[in-house]
């Protein structure tokens, strides 16, 4: 099985909970640094195990998304045939981290961020607990545990850690406050995951496509506060203003294109400014995907059909070639399925108003 989900949401702490309730061997391994030949020891030794005293071995392994694809492919075989019982625990994108032959003998369970209501149940264990707590030495009102919880973002880990700072900060006081806490605490937990990263951008896009100016001001502060690279978040900008704006308001690319080059200019933190400006422009722009599916329709055309041979009249060096522009009733054929094939079609929104009329009025004529 993989255990996916944010950091301190109780991955870990389920498989040790395993390791508990089985008679397995239990082997914890590093995935950072692990190599092909430690897990191909560990794999000999559970075969042992199995063969000699009937015991199966369960194999953890913490952020397995960090081993090479080549350490994932040694893990197969063993897999495949029970000779261990994988238990792998991630906080990034499944998809994208765990290969495909992996991933397809893996049940995947999904964790979710601990609720308010389950940190504060954690802290005030923590505080009250005489064994592995406080043990009601201190005790925290109301707005210190509130600020808490906020801040760390359904990280108990952090909480925690937060919590037992100001516990050996503090000499005489019995109650800890939200100054106590923010004294020890500045910055909101913010992690993000490669999976968090694909979702984030994906609102992010999405809001400025349904022309929501202040959710795509959230989002984008997201990825900014999370220290997601400026450049990237500018390049997702130049593309939705030619995918979704386009010809609705072809100066959506222009903003977009001198926003890029603006962060590149003057840095990442000043650089929030234009990519500012520009989200706001283009989620307050008209909008049309006529371009975006014209050269999709044109691609697929050129991918499905036989290859169309250039008309005599506009190859190169013709002498049959007359400039429209000199000669505006002239009739060349720019391409033999000109006649019965489109893939331009303009909408009826900002600029390409205009074209869509002419368009219609071609139509009716």
């Amino acid at each position: 099985m993989i255990l996916h989900g944010p950091p301190s949401s109780g991955k870990t702490s389920l498989a040790h909970i395993i390791s508990q309730m089985t008679e397995a061997y239990f082997v914890k391994l590093n995935s950072v640094s692990l190599s092909i030949k430690e897990l191909r020891d560990v794999i000999s030794k559970a075969h042992d195990a199995s063969k000699m005293y009937g015991k199966k071995t369960i194999v953890f392994l913490d952020e397995i998304h960090a081993m090479k694809s080549n350490v994932q492919m040694t893990l197969l075989p063993a897999v495949e045939d029970g000779t261990i019982t994988l238990i792998g625990a991630t906080t990034e994108s499944v998809m994208h981290e765990i290969i495909g032959p992996l991933l397809s003998r893996c049940r995947v369970y999904t964790f979710k961020r601990l609720t308010k209501q389950q940190m504060t149940e954690v802290i005030l264990e923590a505080l009250h607990n005489p064994v592995r707590g406080l043990g009601s030495s201190v005790n925290m009102n109301d707005d210190a545990l509130n600020y808490l919880i906020d801040i760390s973002d359904g990280d108990v880990r952090a909480a925690l850690g937060a919590l037992e700072n100001v516990y050996h900060s503090i000499e005489h006081e019995t109650t800890i406050t939200m100054l106590m806490i923010q004294e020890v605490y500045e910055n909101r937990i913010n992690t993000v995951s490669t999976n968090d990263q694909y979702n984030l951008m994906s609102a992010f896009i999405k809001s400025m496509r349904g022309s929501n100016t202040d959710a795509a001001l959230y989002w984008l502060s997201r990825m900014l506060y999370a220290g997601i690279d400026p450049m990237y978040i500018a390049r997702r900008i130049v593309v939705h203003s030619v995918e979704d704006v386009g010809m609705a308001n072809p100066h959506a690319l222009t903003m977009a294109i001198n926003a890029k080059e603006a962060v590149h200019f003057i840095g990442d933190h000043e650089g929030m400014l234009p990519l500012a400006q520009a989200v706001v422009y283009i989620c307050e722009s008209p909008k049309s995907n006529s371009v975006y599916k014209a050269i999709g329709q044109a691609m697929n055309y050129v991918k499905e059909h036989p290859i169309q041979e250039v008309p005599d009249s506009i190859k190169q060096g013709s002498n049959r070639y007359k400039n429209p522009i000199d000669y505006p009733d002239v009739q060349l054929n720019y391409f033999e399925e000109s006649d019965k094939t489109r893939f331009y079609h303009p909408q009826d929104s900002g600029t390409e108003a205009k074209i869509y009329k002419r368009y219609k009025n071609k139509e009716n004529n």
